[in-house]
Formats: structure tokens, sequence, C-alpha cells
């Protein structure tokens, strides 16, 4: 039996390039985007989303116009992947992890 193919990469891209773009025009070149997951590496999607790309999100930033210099923050501790791919996008990357818990080891 054939895998059948439960994502397609192309088209994610695409359409959300696409949504995208609309929105900056509507608010002035300004944009919130929120990434559920890695943004590079998301082998957790792939494994549940067959045919995911673990890096599409790095590739739809990519696809974005006007990036460069963006400012661009996070709520967790990048993993050194995101942090060097975002980096090479030109972006000012700030992060302010928030932790469900004072305790960082588990007794």
């Amino acid at each position: 039996m054939p895998t059948r193919i439960g994502f397609d990469n192309d088209l994610y891209l695409a359409e959300q390039t696409a949504a995208i773009d609309e929105r900056l025009k509507k608010f002035d070149g300004k944009l919130y985007l929120e990434f559920g997951g890695k943004i590079l590496y998301d082998y957790h999607a792939a494994r549940v989303l067959p045919g995911f790309d673990p890096n599409v999100k790095m590739r739809l930033l990519q696809k974005l116009k006007e990036l460069r210099g963006c400012e661009v923050h996070i709520t967790h501790i990048p993993t050194p992947g995101d942090e060097a791919g975002l980096r090479r996008l030109g972006v000012n990357l700030t992060s302010d992890p928030n932790f469900s818990t004072k305790n960082m080891f588990i007794s």
C-alpha cells in the first residue's frame, strides 16, 4: 500500500505567504506571527503530519519581503538551530522564556 502524503509543503508556503503579505498591507508593514513548535528541525510535526518538511517554517520566513532588521521576540529558549537560522535572516532576536515553575529540578 503506498504511503499517502498528508501535508503539502508547497501549498502551505504559497497560502501562508499570500495571507501574510495581505496582512502586511492592512497594518502598514507591521506583523505579529506566532509559530507553534520549533522553527527549524520540527521533527515532532514531521512525525504527526506525513510529508511535513521539518524546516518549512524557516522556508516561509525566508520568502517574506523586508524581514531584515525586524524585531523578533520568542518566548522560549531558542535552540541553537533556531537562533542561527533567525540570525541568518538578519532579524534582531530577543528571548524572554516563561517557565512553568521556578524549580528547575524535579525531585
